[in-house]
């Protein structure tokens, strides 16, 4: 990948030298994963942050026996850094969703590198404050309707990964639980909710194309902002 089009394509490195963007795909490296398989595992100790070139990704947390899903990641984004960063073991791990194509740079290394580009060191405080605002928003969310926090999760989709077409703007067919759990809600409610979602004609599911079309972006908009 050329260093124009990796600054494009992540917005971490927007504001970056042109020198660093180049120094690090000269040192990254590339990972290719097939939908199902772990990329990261909780508790293994951080040793690379890890960008989304393609596909898709969940972060989830163990809660009990079982798994919680905390964040979908896609195109643009990346992880692992909250491991190296505090040098401790990861408390998620990350699953693939779809066919994954990443990059990865050794914790050593990005680490040397923040500190020699501040404009870098300055933009990765800026998303890592931006997730922290997410997160808040999510809790400040949880005594909102089901259906309120559901659009909220769409709309936030939407925002962050949504391609428009004709028919609306296309999002990933994440798996219901999934979904569910990201909006803080049960299965059974997103089930309910998507279902008269498509009744109204403001969502199409193909899942045959593996996407969500938000036909209706108005109304979604204004259910979210009921919040």
């Amino acid at each position: 990948m050329q260093p124009e089009s990796f600054s494009e394509l992540f917005p971490l490195f927007s504001a970056a030298n042109p020198d660093t963007v180049e120094w690090l795909l000269s040192v990254a490296t590339e990972h290719e994963y097939p939908a199902g398989r772990a990329v990261l595992m909780e508790d293994a100790w951080g040793n690379a942050v890890y960008f989304v070139e393609s596909g898709w990704v969940k972060v989830r947390r163990h809660a009990g026996d079982d798994f919680a899903t905390l964040a979908i990641l896609s195109q643009g984004d990346f992880f692992g850094e909250m491991a190296i960063l505090d040098e401790s073991p990861r408390s998620t791990d990350v699953v693939a969703l779809t066919a994954v194509k990443l990059l990865s740079v050794s914790a050593q290394r990005f680490i040397q590198t923040l500190f020699k580009d501040p404009q870098l060191h300055h933009r990765m405080l800026q998303l890592m404050v931006q997730r922290l605002r997410q997160t808040n928003y999510r809790l400040q969310l949880r005594h909102q309707p089901p259906a309120v926090k559901l659009a909220n999760t769409l709309v936030a989709l939407k925002d962050a990964y949504g391609q428009a077409t004709e028919a609306g703007v296309e999002i990933f067919n994440i798996p219901m639980r999934d979904l569910a759990d990201v909006s803080d809600i049960t299965e059974d409610e997103t089930s309910k909710i998507i279902a008269k979602l498509v009744e109204k004609n403001w969502l199409k599911v193909a899942p045959e194309e593996g996407v969500i079309v938000l036909s209706n972006l108005k109304q979604l908009v204004n259910l979210a902002n009921q919040a």
